[in-house]
């Protein structure tokens, strides 16, 4: 536990009382900093992170009485320990109204100082895993949270729960919206780790002249801005799991930093010339083809090998038959709740917009969708008007298939699947209306009702 906890501040006016005290203490595992005037520890607690601060009652200049009381109200969190030669009970109950939580008297045993400092470290990790557990209280990351009947649903709870428990460095793969970063979260839980933090990075989400600061921490004065040290993401995740989203988001320059970090887990913080040491399992994401970005000289392959130990692979929503109705009505019940109210299953009408749609936003866009429905809703059942038209997002499915490779394809078959898209979209555009269809495609409806038997396209609700 020691080796987590951030350094504690020793403020004495005596040399050789605060060496002593650093001494005792570091024998003990703790790491301290030491100061010889108030003035110097206000400065010193404002620019570094300490677990706790030691005080000697009597300093040049301002007394350790009044350094106590101006931390008290700046830092009410941070714990003071208050050290003097001329104890008095009422000097004790001064100290205590001051802020301190502990007392001492010269001369003292070591076994009474690390009594207090122990409790004081005790206290910190209390605060710490209370803090971790609401995170993971906040956001669904057991296995039961990923939804989905589908057989690659089901290999992908298999392999979390083969996977979870091992030391194996994991790496995420799929669009955007298909649920990584709850994937991760629930390897986390599967993990002997579970009791430590589980830290979070979007890679994409943070500048790149600052994302190595994020990543590994910086020290004071390392750049402009940084008035005090400050600790990286892998020292928040020590003895846990470092989730990097978007990892394939990461600069070159940055990439070879992680590489070395994955391969002993020492780094160096921005700044800083000291080597540190933690123990992280690292779970990686991105929704880029990582293999095209490797070909474009974008993505590093020797990380790639590194992060790619497991390699998990998340299906699109589209591909996943019949789990779009199951997560609309998990979603429903979800932000009925939420909402204190009551809904109906859903109509057919409404099952066939949901199905037809195809979701290039995939279970992100999905949950938006009902919980727009669920707040348009004055009743207790969904009608279709409570859902968006999708126009936006069938331009997307068709920026999609203009991509569409026909590779392997006779003529015949690539212009049925080239057609089929086509209709597929313009009933998806006016709510599966045949007669508005065949407007928009310059055909007669029987044309259209004839090209839909010809290619199979099941007939939905709507203009019929």
């Amino acid at each position: 536990m020691k080796s987590k906890l951030p350094k504690l501040l020793i403020v004495d006016d005596e040399r050789n009382m605060r060496e002593s005290l650093k001494i005792v203490l570091e024998s003990h595992g703790y790491k301290a900093d030491t100061v010889e005037s108030a003035e110097e520890g206000l400065k010193s607690v404002t620019q570094n992170s300490y677990f706790m601060v030691i005080t000697d009652a009597r300093l040049d200049g301002m007394s350790g009485y009044e350094f106590l009381r101006e931390s008290h109200e700046r830092w009410p969190d941070l714990p003071m320990l208050m050290i003097t030669a001329y104890a008095t009970p009422k000097l004790a109950v001064e100290a205590i109204q001051n802020g301190a939580v502990d007392y001492l008297s010269k001369p003292f045993e070591p076994e009474e100082l690390l009594h207090s400092v122990n409790r004081c470290a005790e206290r910190h990790e209390l605060i710490r895993q209370n803090t971790s557990l609401k995170a993971r209280l906040n956001i669904g990351y057991q296995l039961d949270d990923i939804i989905g009947n589908c057989d690659s649903m089901k290999e992908l709870r298999q392999m979390i729960c083969t996977v979870g428990p091992t030391e194996a460095t994991v790496l995420i793969l799929g669009e955007s919206g298909t649920g990584k970063e709850l994937i991760a979260g629930a390897i986390h839980q599967a993990s002997q780790r579970r009791e430590e933090n589980y830290v979070r990075l979007n890679c994409a989400a943070i500048p790149e002249s600052l994302l190595e600061s994020e990543l590994f921490g910086h020290e004071k004065g390392a750049f402009t801005g940084a008035i005090k040290q400050k600790i990286g993401q892998v020292e928040e995740a020590n003895g846990g799991t470092l989730f990097l989203d978007e990892i394939g988001e990461m600069s070159r320059s940055l990439q070879a930093k992680l590489l070395r970090f994955l391969e002993d887990g020492t780094f160096v913080r921005v700044g800083g010339t000291e080597e540190h040491k933690v123990e992280v399992r690292i779970v990686a994401a991105t929704n880029r083809d990582i293999i095209e970005a490797i070909e474009e000289g974008e993505f590093r392959e020797d990380l790639y090998h590194r992060l790619n130990v497991v390699q998990l692979r998340v299906t699109p929503l589209r591909d996943r038959d019949g789990d779009v109705m199951l997560l609309a009505e998990h979603f429903l019940s979800k932000f009925g709740r939420k909402m204190n109210k009551l809904f109906d299953p859903f109509t057919t009408e409404v099952k066939h917009v949901l199905t037809s749609h195809h979701w290039p936003g995939n279970v992100r866009e999905l949950r938006n969708t009902i919980e727009r429905a669920v707040i348009l809703a004055t009743s207790n059942e969904i009608h279709p008007n409570n859902l968006p038209d999708f126009q936006l997002e069938t331009r997307l499915r068709k920026e999609d298939n203009s991509e569409m490779s026909y590779d392997g394809l006779g003529l015949e078959e690539a212009l049925a699947s080239f057609e089929r898209n086509m209709i597929q979209n313009e009933l998806a555009r006016n709510d599966n209306n045949l007669s508005r269809a065949a407007q928009k495609l310059q055909i007669s409806r029987h044309a259209l009702r004839y090209r839909i038997t010809r290619l199979k396209i099941a007939p939905k609700s709507g203009d019929e």
